[in-house]
This record gives C-alpha cells, structure tokens and sequence, in this order.
C-alpha cells in the first residue's frame, strides 16, 4: 500500500515552503509597519462560531465531533473566528485594533468537484473597531502596498457595495431576490436571460453594472429612484478617488462576496498571467458581523482582506534566492565514536551567531562518502573533529579541497 495525503491534502516540501516563507514574510512586514499585530486563532471552533449566525453556510465547514459531543469545525475562513475573539477574549481594549494573520484554512469539497484542494494558505488583516471614508481607505491603501512590497507591476482592483447591490436587489420582487443574487455571484448571464419581463432586463441591467466610476454612474441613472442609491454612490467615488494611484480600478455593482456577512464595500484583487487574470486577495467591511458573538449584541464595526497565498506565488515572479531551500553551511563529522562529545560542542560553537547552519555527521560513511554528502547538499565546509586534536577544516570548492588546522 503506498499511503498518500488525504482527499484535497498535500505535502508541502522544502523549496514550496521556502518560496511561501518568502511572501508571507514581506506580507507581514507590510501589516507590522501600518501598526498591525498577530493573532492565532483556533483551528477548530464550534460549528456556531464558524457559520457566523448563518451568514457562512454550513456545508462549506469540514465539521468534526468533539468528545463533549458538540458540532465543531475545521475554520473555512478568519474573520468568524477573529471577530468572536475580538467581543470576549479582548473585550474592553481600546479600539481601534488591529489584527493580521497568518495561517491555513480548511472548506469542504463538493462531490463534483472530488479531488479538488480542502486546505488553503492566507494572510491577512482585520481592522476592528473603526468606519467611515479613513478606515475604508486605509485597508485599500494597505493592500496597494502590499503588491507593491511583492514586486507586483500590474494589477487590478474590484470595488463594489454589498449595501448598493441590496437596495438595487430589493427593487425585485421577493421571490426574485435570491434568485438574482446567486446568478450574479455565479456570472450566470444566460438565466438571468431568462426571467419573465420586465424583470429579466431589469437584472441584466444589473448584471453589467460595472466600468469606470463615470461609466456605472451613467447606468445608474435608471435605479435614482432608490433611495440612498445617489448618496452611497457619491461616498464611493469619493473613496476610489483616494486609493487609485497603482492600481487600475473598476467598479462592479453586481459584485457578490460568497460569506454572506459583507455589509458596506467589498473587493477583489486580480493580477494578469500568461493564461488568465488571477483573484489573489478579496476583502470588504462587516459592520454587523461582531454583534453576533458579543454577549449584549453591541454592534462593532469591521474591515478586512485576505491574501491567497498559493494564488499569489502562482501569478508573481519571486526571485531566485528565494527558490533556493536554506543550506547548512556546516558538516561537523566525528572521526570515532569517542569524539562524538567533542563534535557535538564544535557544532553548537559554530551556531552561536544564531544564523549559521550546522549539521552533525550522524552515518558510517568513508570520508569520500562524507564528501560526496557535503557536495549534493552543497554545504561549503567540513570541520573533521578528533578527540585530543584541533578541526581540520576542510573546504569544499568546485570538486577541490583543501584542509587547514583550527584551534578549538
């Protein structure tokens, strides 16, 4: 039997880690230089926790059974889970806080879609605690510097209004709302087509709301007379206006997030490839969604995106130090079995920079052999220890060597 990971699992191996290593150290130096602090959450949470009062849906939840027999779940996302630690665990610190992550996230497979990946890497942030047109544009202006820390040239932002795209939605009848509302969240043109007039051009209409600020101002002109449709569009040309400096920006009212919790803006970040344009980040506000979780259902207002960080390393070109896995500098090799002790006090000297990496010799292997080692990891030095002797320090170099004594 050859044992492999389980359905939608894999392996990640050292020159995958260290390319990810390399992206989520930038991400984070980023999220520390605008004030942001870590937080690490449970990777299972109660059920409850997880769909978020029914705003994430269920069957997206690996869900697993804790010994007190109570529903629980592998996280499918971040922002439950910070928002549940946010309204007990730091109740009464001062607001606004500010909070990044980094970690793996687990959402159920569909049977169509078997085979397909389970566990997700993200990073990201969540700023709690503030509203308004500043901290809008703070997480905005907070992920232009990111693709900018990552080296990326070209991208594209999506803004929409999960709070918009409801009042247009509320002009449908009833019984049409979810209808609509998952067809846009789907791009399914073709049945919107099909709705009975005048509904069906009406959604449409809907549908293909999106360009330019000018562009979907202008075909906004037919909902004027929703109330509040002039006003919130007007406050989301006037946010666009300040964060449109490396990014090219498009509007999409008939945008639709798939967590059900977005209250205010939400938007997607895409980078072209070769082949296709790539969604590596996705964000919005969620004014609503820490009332859930606090004891009094105080109301406390949130913003947020998330990096997909196996998204990310697939449509950015990293550089090639960092396709490299981290190399020991060292092979430390006892000559006999009573200098083991004295080769194991060489090699933690040789580590006290904290940055050097030494390994330990630990097989029966003729010195050609030890060598031969040392080349296909392409570790540059051998210290050779003896027990009454100092190192003899071999340097390995282009197939030659050359030994020299060291003083211990």
């Amino acid at each position: 039997m050859v044992y492999q990971p389980a359905c939608g699992a894999r392996d990640i191996l050292p020159l995958d880690v260290a390319r990810q290593r390399w992206l989520e150290q930038r991400l984070e130096r980023v999220f520390q230089s605008w004030g942001y602090q870590e937080i690490i959450t449970p990777t299972i949470e109660t059920l409850a926790t997880l769909t978020a009062g029914g705003t994430v849906h269920p069957e997206t939840v690996i869900q697993v059974q804790g010994s007190s027999g109570e529903p629980l779940g592998l996280r499918p996302e971040l922002t439950a889970s910070i928002a549940r630690a946010a309204v007990t665990r730091m109740a009464g610190r001062q607001l606004p806080q500010r909070l990044y992550y980094k970690t793996n996230v687990f959402r159920r497979t569909t049977v169509a879609e078997l085979g397909n990946q389970q566990e997700f890497f993200q990073a990201g942030v969540e700023l709690l605690g503030a509203t308004g047109l500043a901290a809008d544009a703070e997480i905005l202006w907070l992920v232009q510097e990111c693709l900018g820390a990552l080296a990326v040239k070209e991208a594209y932002l999506l803004v929409g209004d999960a709070h918009l795209t409801q009042q247009l939605l509320s002009t449908f009848p009833a019984e049409l709302q979810k209808i609509v509302r998952q067809c846009l969240a789907n791009l399914d043109r073709v049945s919107l087509q099909a709705l009975s007039p005048p509904w069906g051009d009406r959604a449409l209409a809907l549908f293909d709301l999106r360009g330019t600020p000018k562009e979907v101002g202008e075909r906004l002109a037919q909902w004027s007379d929703v109330a509040g449709v002039a006003d919130r569009f007007a406050e989301l040309q006037q946010l666009l206006g300040l964060v449109a400096e490396s990014l090219s920006i498009t509007l999409d009212l008939s945008l639709v997030q798939s967590f059900d919790y977005y209250t205010g803006i939400i938007f997607e970040v895409l980078i072209p490839t070769a082949t296709e344009l790539r969604l590596v980040a996705q964000g919005g506000r969620y004014d609503q969604l820490l009332s859930i979780y606090h004891p009094d259902g105080v109301s406390v207002p949130g913003i947020g995106f998330v990096f997909n960080v196996e998204a990310l390393l697939q449509a950015i070109a990293i550089p090639s130090a960092a396709l490299l896995a981290p190399r020991s500098q060292w092979l430390v090799v006892p000559r006999t079995p009573n200098a083991l002790a004295a080769a194991l006090h060489h090699a933690q000297t040789l580590r006290l920079d904290g940055s050097t990496r030494v390994e330990l010799s630990l097989l029966d292997l003729t010195p050609e052999q030890i060598r031969a080692y040392a080349r296909d990891r392409q570790i540059p030095y051998i210290a050779w220890i003896e027990t009454d002797a100092p190192p003899q320090i071999e340097a390995l170099s282009d197939g030659a060597t050359y030994l020299q004594i060291q003083s211990v």
